[in-house]
């Protein structure tokens, strides 16, 4: 189940709180879908279940307050940190995407604190990597406060405004402009269905053209399994 669905079932007054829980351990270093929350959150606020301000002030807190602790972590644990995270989670803090993190670090220096709110994973790099590398803390506090009230605060905003407009569209859509809306996907939907399968069926025989004659359709020449198994060894 998606987060933005599971969190419909959360209670309204729990959802400030799961979104700047969300928010604050994906920025603290923890990979969480951070922008799934603040999409599901906004999509709630615009069917009017909870409060838009509410949302954004507590996903920014959320990301301010996350990030801080994370840069206090990166400065205690410093580089060795990193390694022993890649170690362990390679997927997320391998070598690569530490190479990448610390590359935009020092070319932008802040920025790269206020725009890495915006990209996944400068995100849950940001704060430790600021902190390991000893960047001042009043010019990461200044890029990391900006750059949660823009990313946290303006997303969900904007999904709020979006819904809204798309809730009060669908409000005065007619029926015979949803039945021709459904007749137009699903004649679209065939027509992508019926490509794909004529493609799948050039593809075979291409395949089948190119195997040689006396071949196993796997492409191996058909010889007895013992003689494989002894080429193999």
């Amino acid at each position: 189940m998606h987060i933005d669905v599971w969190m419909q079932s959360v209670p309204p007054n729990a959802v400030y709180a799961l979104v700047a829980l969300i928010i604050g351990i994906e920025s603290l270093g923890i990979p969480l879908p951070g922008e799934l929350a603040l999409v599901g959150a906004g999509m709630l606020a615009a069917k009017g279940t909870v409060n838009p301000e509410l949302v954004a002030a507590c996903a920014v807190a959320g990301a301010v307050i996350g990030d801080s602790i994370g840069y206090a972590i990166g400065r205690k644990g410093g580089k060795p940190l990193f390694d022993k995270l890649g170690r362990k989670f390679p997927r997320h803090f391998g070598p690569d995407h530490l190479a990448t993190a610390e590359r935009s670090f020092h070319k932008w220096g802040m920025w790269a604190v206020f725009f890495g709110r915006f990209i996944a994973l400068l995100r849950i790099f940001a704060g430790p990597l600021a902190g390991a590398l000893r960047m001042p803390y009043w010019k990461f506090l200044i890029a990391n406060v900006l750059g949660g009230i823009c990313w946290a605060g303006g997303t969900t905003m904007a999904v709020y405004y979006v819904g809204k407009a798309v809730e009060q569209y669908m409000a005065n859509f007619s029926y015979i402009a949803l039945v021709l809306a459904v007749v137009a996907g699903a004649v679209s939907g065939l027509v992508v269905k019926r490509r794909a399968a004529r493609a799948h069926a050039a593809h075979e025989a291409e395949d089948q053209a190119a195997e040689p004659v006396g071949s196993t359709p796997s492409g191996r020449s058909a010889e007895p399994l013992d003689s494989q198994v002894a080429a193999g060894e």
